[in-house]
């Protein structure tokens, strides 16, 4: 009897037909569904980011005050952070999911987590972000959003299919960071790129995304009209009068495009080298690594008189300030605070949970501005051009570097958005080849038959 040399392997399946799909009655349900969950989803964002920032209130105005203290001690944020490291290390090591993304390693999206790694999840963001470790909410809110989607609809219907699945699941995560940015279209776009959709299947999922994130905006809006709390969205109220290009701006987008290139560089290897010392003693390293954050805090305002605020949290509502009282800050001072952001901004991403995106923009906004006080440099241009290069140095997003960068600016926008694209450019491609090579993987070895000889 013969037996067959290579067994048959099961035959590849059909090729999905987007456009098919979207003429079916079941992507009609599908987005039908995503409109409801939008609903529930963005009012537990709003709610996680309210909590965040009466965590932060409590820690930093009311607790020090019921302490006795006229003020924040410049010293508080040292303790407060150890405390903080502890709480997360303990999540991380003993709740299923190690509370979700590592944000050294980028804004990477890896789909919807399970049910049972999402409490990890919101304790090790909630202690992070609630205490001053200088990481955003983003990261969590995609993956919150994400995995009570997958969640809400599993436990409804448990045969649904698994593209149902993620697709339900990336429109969560659209409609939690539905205003977090200033605007639905820019949570798409940031989304889209992280994921690194294309083609015409971008359209299978932008559809029903950006749907819940509009319902997700109109909930946000409501809340925050109706509570009195805002919307937690990225706003600049006060944007200084950008000049027209020319060649000197152009100048200044190469300059700050190579210093957003390096600065960002450093800021990632020096995360991703302590990551994994800090993994291997995770407790005891992480109360360590926020006591450090801490300390650069207080070095910053010891140094310079201003509040440590500045080198704590995200830097989201602190991007509007800084903009408006850029005439506060010296040169020096501003220099002072980007070393010091940055070092606190490494420091987080290597052992605390969070996002990686808003503490970008703020250690770009201030070279920006440091720039900004020499000859032939604007104001909002050197902010516009710092935000969008340091973001793309640490995120490796270019298209949403520039709409960061510029749609926050409104009309002004539109007249920095050449200079943008350049320092986007210049940092996006220097960035890359700054970046370690991938190791090499082995080539297998040749197969063999059965007579032992290579095939």
């Amino acid at each position: 009897m013969s037996v067959s040399a290579t067994p048959a392997g099961p035959s590849p399946a059909a090729p999905l037909d987007p456009l098919a799909l979207i003429r079916s009655r079941r992507y009609a349900v599908l987005l039908v569904m995503t409109a409801l969950l939008g609903i529930p989803i963005s009012a537990f964002a709003f709610g996680f980011l309210a909590l965040v920032s009466e965590l932060q209130s409590l820690t930093y105005t009311d607790l020090p005050r019921g302490l006795g203290f006229d003020g924040t001690p410049s010293w508080w944020p040292i303790p407060l952070l150890t405390l903080a490291g502890l709480l997360v290390a303990l999540t991380i090591r003993y709740l299923p999911g190690e509370g979700g993304h590592k944000p050294a390693e980028g804004l990477v999206t890896k789909g919807a987590p399970s049910a049972a790694e999402l409490p990890a999840i919101a304790l090790a963001a909630v202690a992070s972000l609630g205490m001053g470790v200088v990481l955003g909410p983003e990261a969590p809110l995609i993956a919150l959003g994400g995995g009570l989607a997958v969640y809400a609809v599993r436990s409804v219907k448990r045969d649904i299919q698994p593209s149902a699945s993620a697709v339900l699941g990336a429109a969560g995560s659209f409609a939690a960071v539905s205003t977090l940015l200033g605007s639905p279209l820019l949570g798409a776009f940031l989304l889209m790129e992280a994921a690194g959709l294309g083609g015409v299947m971008m359209g299978v999922v932008l559809v029903p995304g950006l749907l819940a994130a509009g319902v997700g905006s109109l909930i946000f809006t409501g809340l925050g009209s109706w509570t009195g709390l805002g919307t937690y969205s990225l706003v600049l109220q006060q944007v200084p009068h950008a000049d027209r290009p020319d060649m000197a701006g152009f100048g200044w987008a190469l300059v700050i495009g190579v210093v957003a290139a390096l600065l960002g560089t450093g800021i990632r290897r020096a995360a991703l080298f302590l990551q994994p010392r800090v993994e291997r003693r995770r407790v005891a390293a992480t109360a360590l690594t926020g006591a450090l954050v801490g300390v650069a805090a207080l070095v910053y305002a010891e140094g310079t008189g201003r509040a440590a605020s500045d080198v704590l949290y995200s830097g989201q509502s602190a991007l509007g300030p800084l903009l408006a009282g850029e005439a506060g800050y010296t040169a020096a001072t501003l220099v002072v605070l980007v070393v010091c952001k940055s070092v606190a901004y490494s420091l987080s991403l290597s052992s605390f949970r969070g996002g990686p995106v808003f503490p970008s923009m703020f250690v770009g906004a201030a070279v920006g501005l440091a720039m900004s006080h020499l000859p032939g440099l604007d104001v909002t241009s050197g902010f516009a051009m710092g935000v969008g290069a340091m973001c793309v140095a640490l995120l490796k997003l270019p298209m949403t570097a520039v709409l960061l960068a510029t749609l926050l600016l409104g009309t002004q926008g539109l007249t920095v958005m050449p200079l943008v694209i350049v320092a986007v450019v210049v940092s996006y491609v220097l960035s890359l080849r700054l970046a370690p090579a991938p190791a090499a993987i082995p080539a297998s070895p040749p197969a063999e038959n059965a007579n032992g000889s290579p095939t």
